[in-house]
């Protein structure tokens, strides 16, 4: 039987079938990094573009943590301890590099908007000049002193006999990590996610294959055990880097690196600094946030701890969508600023939002509904199962609130007003969450679970918090 509505010679799943046609175009045009204007192109278009390779991105850096992680782990427990004791270490140095390039990218994203690609590129090269400054200055001083930091940091005299050159050469190694966060921000500001994404997944393959050769001794690769693991992250890392180099050089990005654009310029490196330093404040106060949960959810055993550590490393991987819509939002609006396009920044901001409160309230269904067969991936006991549930049922109920609100905090960093994101950080971290969780843990019945309460309560409260300031619209006032 013949559908009359539909015209002859068309077949009734046409309509569909040009949607799915249009959908995957604009995925392949994502993914390849096809020229589009952010500052004209339809909203969810650009949002879309940006977002797919930065979410790709993300994704590919949580593989690479779980397989080096994996490797090391065969090599023992003192190995394991000293990429764990390490990595501590590192994370500040992630921190402060995270706080040079949340300005760099404001400051860049500002100036394409301008169409003004010269100064972008001159923006470019004062923020990978402090980079390089602040990396090597790291870099001498920890490397030099990596056996006297572990011991600091608790480490038993086999934990530094075993692992101190591993530390030396990952802290002394800190300028590929540095200038890989800080040249990715350059391109995301450009609207260059595509190069971001191609280049973090280079170093990370690289990383990947390499590991296992340089632990083990594989082939021509002599074995050299853990030191192996950071060999492989600074080599697989620093030929990232040479390969951004490259595309900033050779007119591959909407951002070039030219003579004209070579040379020090102390008032722009100065901008760069100031928004850095709030940058680097804001991301530390998050992070170390962190650290006090743990410290309060300990002093009830190690069951309600691992089951914590279980839900959130669920609920992390989860985020990690919701990162590139962010991260999306702040180029927008660097870009649509730079262009003159205030509300039309607000407009984009806005749409991103919602499409991350999708995503999010659609996973956070899912995790609500099936908590218990995703916990029980991770663990056989019981008692743990039944925290990790109680974690990431609660704090999944509040994942509508923090697609907003991550989109948000973005958007300010992105019109470069970072001090605003850090101060709602530091009240619904510390102000809040810290001495909630306390509270509810210590003098309620919810016990350790009280720490999850607080945990969704103060992520909520950042959103409501960000969604009145962001309306109040000073942001668009910011000069950068």
């Amino acid at each position: 039987m013949v559908d009359s509505s539909q015209p002859a010679g068309h077949p009734v799943n046409e309509a569909p079938s040009r949607g799915f046609a249009s959908a995957w175009r604009l995925v392949r045009d994502a993914l390849r990094g096809a020229p589009i204007d952010h500052t004209t192109a339809p909203i969810g278009r650009s949002v879309v573009m940006l977002a797919i390779p930065m979410v790709m991105e993300m994704i590919m850096e949580s593989i690479f943590a779980v397989a080096d992680v994996f490797w090391v782990s065969h090599l023992g427990a003192n190995a394991t301890a000293i990429v764990g004791l390490t990595e501590s270490m590192m994370v500040i140095m992630y921190s402060v590099a995270m706080g040079v390039s949340i300005g760099a990218m404001a400051l860049v994203a500002r100036r394409i908007g301008e169409k003004k690609p010269v100064e972008a590129g001159r923006a470019a090269v004062q923020a990978i000049a402090l980079g390089v400054g602040m990396s090597a200055l790291i870099g001498i001083v920890c490397a030099t002193n990596a056996s006297s930091l572990l011991r600091m940091m608790g480490a038993t005299p086999e934990v530094v006999a075993t692992g101190s050159r591993f530390t030396q050469v990952m802290l002394g190694g800190n300028m590929t990590v540095f200038l890989l966060f800080l040249i990715n921000a350059i391109f995301r500001g450009a609207g260059d996610a595509a190069f971001a994404m191609r280049v973090l997944w280079l170093g990370n393959i690289l990383n990947i294959v390499l590991g296992p050769c340089f632990i083990f001794g594989v082939g021509p690769f002599p074995a050299l055990g853990v030191t192996g693991a950071a060999v492989a992250t600074t080599i697989g890392r620093g030929t990232a880097v040479l390969y951004q180099l490259y595309l900033l050089t050779r007119g591959r990005s909407r951002i070039t690196i030219s003579r004209e654009t070579l040379g020090l310029d102390f008032g722009v490196m100065g901008s760069v600094l100031r928004m850095s330093v709030s940058g680097t404040v804001q991301i530390l106060v998050s992070t170390t946030s962190y650290v006090g949960l743990v410290r309060i959810i300990s002093d009830f055993g190690s069951v309600p701890l691992a089951g914590y550590t279980i839900g959130l490393r669920i609920i992390m991987f989860a985020l990690l969508p919701s990162f590139g819509v962010s991260n999306a939002a702040a180029t927008l609006v660097g870009q649509n600023l730079g262009a003159g396009h205030p509300d039309r920044a607000e407009k984009c901001v806005w749409r991103a939002g919602a499409y991350n409160a999708v995503i999010l309230g659609g996973l956070g269904f899912l995790f609500i509904v099936f908590a218990p067969a995703l916990v029980s991936l991770f663990t056989p006991d019981d008692a743990v199962h039944s925290y990790g549930v109680s974690c990431l049922r609660i704090v999944s109920a509040g994942f509508l609130f923090y697609g907003y609100g991550m989109v948000l905090s973005q958007s300010f960093n992105g019109a470069g007003d970072t001090w605003t994101p850090t101060i709602l950080n530091f009240l619904s971290f510390w102000v809040l969450q810290l001495p909630i969780a306390w509270w509810l843990s210590q003098h309620t019945s919810l016990g350790a679970r009280g720490v999850f309460v607080a945990l969704a309560f103060s992520y909520s409260t950042l959103a409501v918090l960000s969604a009145a300031i962001f309306r109040r619209g000073r942001w668009k006032m910011k000069k950068v």
